[in-house]
């Protein structure tokens, strides 16, 4: 499934390949790669909310920016929560970023290898082989309480509507 002119890179249309994820929907499986090659998939985070950064490249300051501000909020989320940046960026690369900027609260995973992710997530950039800058948040049973696509890929996520989404999920399972 395509779905042509979704997004814009400095104003430019690209297609997304992939099916349109929507709150409602069950979270899709994936098969990613982690810093020492090693093949994760959706089941390795079962019982937690999750929350799910995509960025086009560690090495784009949009990109950065987000993953550190992530950084930044994921040891106030508690422990029930798992914070994940999804890049196409080589795991070296994604470890070496990491090092230098003390990303150390965030799983950062590669597509690199299969795009499992962006093709199930709808998020694969056809044109580029990279994934849209988006935001997806899940709660315990996998399902999709939260979905955003950033329009124009050099814009921002939205930071407050994301966490929110994963505040809610945890205050529910208090109250449980």
């Amino acid at each position: 499934m395509e779905r042509k002119d979704r997004i814009t890179l400095k104003g430019k249309p690209f297609t997304l390949t992939g099916p349109e994820i929507k709150a409602g929907n069950k979270a899709p499986n994936f098969s990613l790669v982690d810093q020492d090659l090693k093949e994760v998939t959706l089941k390795d985070f079962q019982d937690k909310v999750k929350l799910i950064s995509v960025a086009v490249s560690l090495d784009t300051s949009v990109c950065d920016a987000q993953l550190r501000r992530f950084n930044e909020q994921a040891a106030s989320l508690g422990k029930d929560v798992v914070v994940i940046n999804v890049t196409m960026d080589l795991p070296f690369a994604i470890k070496r970023f990491c090092s230098t900027a003390g990303i150390d609260r965030v799983t950062t995973l590669s597509d690199h290898r299969h795009a499992s992710f962006g093709e199930n997530y709808g998020v694969l950039i056809k044109e580029l082989r990279l994934l849209a800058r988006s935001i997806f948040v899940a709660d315990a049973y996998n399902n999709i309480t939260h979905a955003e696509i950033v329009a124009e890929a050099t814009g921002s996520v939205d930071f407050e509507a994301a966490l929110k989404a994963v505040k809610d999920l945890v205050e529910k399972g208090k109250a449980a």
